[in-house]
Formats: structure tokens, sequence, C-alpha cells
């Protein structure tokens, strides 16, 4: 009973977080993407776009690219428009503008295996080969699905339309200046080349390490977690060859292997066979 009236009262007073709730307006963009593909880093991007005066930082981009399963319905409704909003959300018709990453999935995996152990929902001695069976079943984040659910959903519904654009976080990593260009176009956003490569300086990832030492309780995303395990790790692509089995590779390969190539993304299977 007591349960019910505070979250009743919460939600009177629009300081629940409203998550698939949200009141969507119709010059929302969201900021899509599978967990662990790059978000984080493309929320600060776009959080210093939004922000010319000052360097963004984790309590910035919780304010300024907010994400509706940790913030409140009242910051949602005292947002300037248009807002740009974060979600790991599957597809959903209502989102009017979306910008997806997306990342090698296999990469992924490994990101996740991390950040699971850094939230303590996993142990260091957890399997990785039974992870990565659990995250090709979807099974890591069932909220969200599998990746390939995710991505088939979202370049299945929306793919070409010109009010969804496609950021691959490979291609982010190695030209981010033209890819921020590409993001700041389509939020409208003017930004001379040189303040383009100022917003990629203030986003590195060694600024990101320096922000997540002084300030990951700001972060809903660690806020309790451990301190010994980074967040932001290598910030690199191609991880997977180091650190993931053959056998792990060879199943997540055989699960999504149409839509990775379609992606972009080269198959080992097939490096190997051409061998």
């Amino acid at each position: 009973m007591i349960k019910r009236f505070i979250g009743g009262s919460k939600r009177i007073l629009g300081i629940h977080r409203p998550g698939r709730e949200l009141i969507i307006l119709p010059d929302d963009t969201f900021l899509v993407s599978y967990p662990k593909s790059g978000n984080t880093w493309a929320r600060v991007l776009i959080a210093n776009l939004l922000s010319p005066g000052k360097p963004a930082d984790f309590r910035a981009i919780n304010e300024l690219v907010p994400d509706p399963s940790s913030e409140t319905k009242r910051h949602f409704m005292r947002m300037p428009r248009p807002r740009v909003i974060k979600s790991h959300f599957v597809f959903d018709p209502r989102y009017p503008r979306v910008i997806y990453i997306v990342r090698d999935p296999r990469d992924v995996v490994i990101s996740e295996y991390h950040y699971q152990r850094k939230t303590r929902n996993i142990d260091d001695h957890y399997p990785i080969e039974e992870y990565v069976h659990r995250f090709i079943a979807g099974e890591t984040y069932p909220e969200n699905g599998s990746w390939g659910e995710h991505v088939n959903g979202w370049l299945a519904a929306r793919d070409g339309n010109p009010r969804f654009l496609l950021v691959r976080y490979e291609n982010l990593l190695s030209d981010p200046v033209d890819e921020l260009a590409r993001i700041a176009a389509f939020l409208n956003i003017v930004a001379t080349p040189q303040r383009l490569a100022e917003i990629v300086s203030l986003s590195s990832a060694d600024r990101m390490r320096d922000l997540e030492a002084r300030q990951s309780d700001a972060s809903s995303l660690m806020k309790g977690s451990r301190k010994d395990v980074a967040f932001v790790r290598s910030a690199k692509s191609g991880g997977w060859k180091a650190e993931l089995p053959q056998a792990c590779v060879t199943q997540i390969e055989s699960a999504w292997g149409e839509i990775m190539k379609r992606l972009g993304y080269e198959l080992s299977i097939l490096s190997a066979i051409a061998k």
C-alpha cells in the first residue's frame, strides 16, 4: 500500500522515470543502439554539439541527451525542443527521427561481458563461452532482445528512410570528424570543421576515462559499480580477435552472418575458407 502511494505520488509530481511511457514529441530525435555499441560515446559527442559554451561531462550528458529509464518525466517536460533522447529499446514506430549506432557483435559481446563484471552481474571467472551462448539467445539484456533481433528490427523498418541515420561505431572510430558532421547535419546543427574537431577532442577516450575517474557515480551506468573494472576500455574495434575463442566467433557469425555482411563486417569463416 505504501509503495503504491509513493509510486502514485511520484507520477503526480512527474518525478518518476517514464521509460517506454515517455511522451514522444514530433520533433524528437532518438539516439538508439543495442547495449554496449558506442551509445555513451555518441551521447558525449552530441552533448558537446549541444553545449558550445561548456565541455560536457557525465552530468551534462544526463541532462542534454537523457535516458527515459534514468531521468524523470519532469526533466523531459522541461527540456528545450527539439530534444535528443537516448534509447536501447527495440523498434518503436513512434520514434519520429532516429540516429542508430551499430557495432560488430563480436566486439559488443566482449564489451558487454566486461560491463557485466563491472556491475557485478557476473564474476571474473564466468565462462565467456556461456556468456556468448546467452548473448546469442538474447538473454543478457532480455528487455532488448538479441543483437540480431534489435538490429534487424530497426533496419527492416527504417533503413533508407531520410529520418533514419545509420552510424557504424567503427566508422565513428576511424573518421570521427566526418561521422560527427553527418550527425550534426541530421540534427540541423551548423558546426565548422574546426568546431567538429574540437568536439572530437573533448569527447576522446582519454577525457572520458578522466571523467570516469572523477564522476563515475554521476552516471546511471556506473553508479555503485566496481572501480577496479573500467567502463571506458580500449575504445577500439576488433578486440574480439584476441579475446574471443574461435568457437564463440563461429557461433556469432553462424547466427547473424547475413546481417553482419550487409553491415560491412567481414566474417572470419569466409576468410578461413578463402585461404
